[in-house]
């Protein structure tokens, strides 16, 4: 219901914002750019989906041999203790929580494409324990709002960019796009657990938080003695070493077990093709809403109005350039990635709104995207509160990447 009214809404506003241009400023070109950009977005949609069709069925192909072979019952059993307190719903040792591990594990590497085929696999088990299936169930929620906060610790992608646009030190936004993301997190885990009336004082999630922020600072620590290509080359290195690690332990527990490991491949493979089609109207229906909405203009008014807004208040507005990538990111991720880029070009990968772009572009995730792919993959069609905790999540993120751009770069 929730994305029904998003959806309208942005056809409305597109079309209410191109009749102003129309009127007041004689924009006879505006009608034909929003429905250039719609026919743009229906086949952007599609190539997306069709991309991710091989991506999906490797990587479903992949988790169906853990699964014969018992690894994904293994990573179950090892965060049980945790999940089991933030997805009380879920039965012990359940496979969606051994794919949910993974899928977390994959966003926290920076690997995506292994993260959206393990996620989509958990919110496909998720929905075989859901007793509404045309309703969110309470596990469900907690696991796309942790997916959107998109919590990562190796933003790889955003590194090579930076690389690639000439930048001085391209992992100099490492640090704080590391605790921005973090917050985003531990954000949307709160706000989460509170709708959900979950204890977060009890001693086993209390004590996982607590481990992950020494973790986490371990890792700024580590990483703080290194240089910038140090820092590049042993982040691309260990994110694929552990995902290659991974790939052949399935195979060799599945061997052990004896069992037929090309079969089992070819059967998740055929489930990865058949979510993967499954996907296309979702994707193609939010992406068309977004382009509409971008071409229309009302994307440049609504910066214009917040740059306003803080000038009346006589704050610094330099962070409005970044602006369009901080309210992209929670629409579309290429579309965000595509702010980023223009930013750094414009202004300079190195200049303030060029890292802030990038610091927000790495806080967090594509929360309607993820809402659209993860749930329309699976038939929800009650969202129920998932959209408003993952806003709450995505709002702290890009406040945090905003704070800690001026930070570490004003």
């Amino acid at each position: 219901m929730i994305l029904n009214y998003i959806w309208v809404g942005f056809l409305l506003i597109a079309f209410v914002i191109a009749c102003f241009e129309l009127i007041v400023h004689g924009n006879t070109q505006i009608f034909t750019d929003i429905i250039q950009s719609g026919f743009g977005s229906a086949k952007t949609g599609f190539e997306i989906s069709l991309g991710l069709t091989g991506v999906l069925s490797m990587w479903l192909g992949i988790m169906k041999i853990g699964e014969k072979g018992g690894v994904i019952q293994i990573f179950a059993r090892i965060v049980a203790p945790f999940f089991s307190k933030i997805l009380p719903d879920v039965p012990k040792n359940h496979p969606a929580l051994g794919s949910i591990f993974m899928n977390v594990s994959a966003n926290m590497l920076g690997l995506d494409n292994a993260a959206t085929p393990m996620g989509l696999k958990a919110m496909k088990e998720l929905q075989e324990i859901n007793p509404d299936k045309e309703t969110a169930s309470n596990p469900m929620i907690m696991f796309l709002v942790l997916n959107t906060a998109g919590l990562c610790l190796i933003p790889i992608s955003i590194m090579v960019y930076r690389a690639q646009l000439g930048a001085a030190n391209p992992a100099d936004v490492f640090l704080p796009i590391l605790i921005a993301t973090f917050i985003a997190a531990l954000t949307g885990l709160i706000t989460v657990a509170i709708y959900q009336k979950i204890n977060l004082f009890d001693k086993t999630i209390m004590g996982t938080i607590i481990g992950l922020v020494a973790f986490i600072a371990g890792v700024i620590y580590l990483l703080s003695q290194l240089t910038k290509d140090q820092i590049a080359n042993y982040s691309a290195l260990t994110a694929n070493f552990l995902l290659f690690g991974i790939i052949i332990s399935f195979v060799v527990m599945a061997l052990f077990k004896k069992v037929n490991v090309y079969e089992s491949f070819i059967e998740g493979a055929k489930e990865g093709f058949q979510v993967a089609v499954g996907i296309i109207p979702y994707l193609i229906a939010i992406l068309i809403a977004i382009g509409m909405f971008r071409a229309s203009g009302a994307m440049t008014m609504l910066t214009d109005g917040i740059t306003w807004l803080v000038s009346l208040t006589g704050l610094n507005t330099d962070f409005v350039g970044a602006l369009p990538t901080a309210l992209m990111k929670p629409l579309s991720g290429s579309g965000a990635r595509g702010m980023m880029v223009d930013a750094m070009t414009l202004n300079g990968p190195d200049s303030f709104v060029g890292r802030m772009s990038c610091i927000i572009q790495g806080s967090t995730d594509t929360t309607f995207y993820i809402l659209a792919v993860y749930f329309g993959s699976v038939g929800i069609k009650n969202t129920r509160y998932a959209l408003t905790c993952g806003l709450i999540a995505d709002f702290m993120g890009i406040l945090s990447a905003i704070l800690l751009g001026y930070l570490f770069f004003y």
